[in-house]
C-alpha cells in the first residue's frame, strides 16, 4: 500500500504551501484539495506548476472532491457536471487517475413516510442513473471515480449502499472511497468489509476519533489514526487479505493540525500511517 496526506488536514495552507512543506517533511504524494489546486491556478500556469512538482518530486495520489452529481436537478445539476468536467480536465493535465466523488447531501425531510420512502426510491435510481453517466464522462479523461459513502448523506450512508451502486452501474472506472470516519459514524456494519475486493476498492482514507459518542462525532473531531477508539487493525488485515495495493490517505478536518506548518504535519501525519500499516 502507498501512502499519502490529503490537503484537507492542512485546510488553512494554499497548494504551494503543501507541496512545498509536505515534501520538507518527508511526503512525497498527497491527495489534492481541488479548490487549492483551482485557486493555485489562478495565479500560476501550468507549466509552473507541473515543475514545482516534479522539483519536490511530489505525486499527486487522487483529487478531492466532487459533490452535486447524483441527485441535483435542472439549473443546479448543469453547474454540478460543468465543473465537473472542467476538473476532470485538470485531473488529466496533471496525471491524477482517481477522482474522489461524494453522496450528496441530506434532502428535506417530507412530512409523510410514504413520500420519504417514494423519494428514497426515485433518489437511488436517479443517482444509479448518473453515476453510470459521470463514470463514462471519466473515463473518456483517464479517470477513475472514487465514490464515497458519507454518514450525513440523505442516501448512500453505508458500504454495502456504495458497493452496490458500484455493482450495478457496471462500468469498470468506479470503485468505492473508504473512509474510516464514515464507516464508523454511519449504519455499515463490520461484516460489510467482506464485499469489498482489490477490484472495487479505489481509495481509502483514514483517521480515528477518540472519547466521542458516535452521534455527536464530527470532521472536527478526528484525530490522527491510531491514537482512539476505531479498530484500525483489523481493517488494514482486511486490505492485505484482499492484495489491495492502492492508495491510502491521512484525511483529517482538524482545527488544531491547521495551526501547524505543513512539514511538521506531514511528518507527524505519515509516522501515524507507517505505525499503523507497517509496524
Amino acid at each position: 500500500m502507498k501512502l499519502c496526506i490529503s490537503e484537507a488536514v492542512t485546510l488553512s495552507r494554499t497548494f504551494a504551501e503543501d507541496v512545498n512543506g509536505y515534501a520538507d517533511g518527508g511526503c512525497h504524494a498527497l491527495e489534492v484539495w481541488l479548490t487549492k489546486l483551482e485557486n493555485h491556478l489562478e495565479k500560476h500556469s501550468v507549466a509552473d506548476t507541473r515543475k514545482l512538482l516534479e522539483d519536490r518530486e511530489m505525486t499527486l495520489a487522487a483529487a478531492s472532491y466532487q459533490g452535486g452529481l447524483l441527485l441535483s436537478q435542472g439549473e443546479q445539476r448543469k453547474a454540478h457536471y460543468d465543473h465537473f468536467k472542467r476538473r476532470l480536465d485538470l485531473c488529466q493535465s496533471f496525471g491524477i487517475s482517481t477522482l474522489l466523488i461524494a453522496a450528496d447531501p441530506p434532502l428535506a425531510p417530507s412530512a409523510h413516510a410514504g413520500d420519504e420512502r417514494e423519494r428514497g426510491v426515485a433518489g437511488l435510481q436517479r443517482a444509479l442513473a448518473s453515476l453510470t453517466e459521470v463514470a463514462q464522462w471519466a473515463a473518456a479523461f483517464g479517470v477513475r471515480l472514487a465514490l464515497e459513502f458519507r454518514s450525513s448523506a440523505s442516501f448512500c450512508t453505508s458500504l454495502d449502499t456504495a458497493l452496490a451502486l458500484i455493482a450495478q452501474c457496471g462500468e469498470p472506472n468506479v470503485g468505492v472511497n473508504f473512509d474510516v470516519f464514515h464507516y464508523y459514524m454511519g449504519p455499515s456494519k463490520f461484516e460489510d468489509l467482506a464485499l469489498l475486493t482489490r477490484h472495487n476498492l479505489a481509495f481509502v482514507q483514514l483517521s480515528d476519533v477518540l472519547g466521542m459518542p458516535r452521534e455527536l462525532a464530527r470532521d472536527a473531531d478526528r484525530i490522527l489514526p491510531g491514537e482512539g477508539d476505531f479498530r484500525l487493525q483489523p481493517i488494514v488485515e482486511h486490505l492485505r487479505t484482499i492484495g489491495y495495493d492502492g492508495w491510502v490517505s491521512l484525511e483529517l478536518f482538524n482545527p488544531t493540525l491547521w495551526q501547524l506548518h505543513p512539514a511538521q504535519v506531514a511528518e507527524l501525519g505519515l509516522a501515524s500511517l507507517e505505525r499503523l500499516l507497517h509496524p
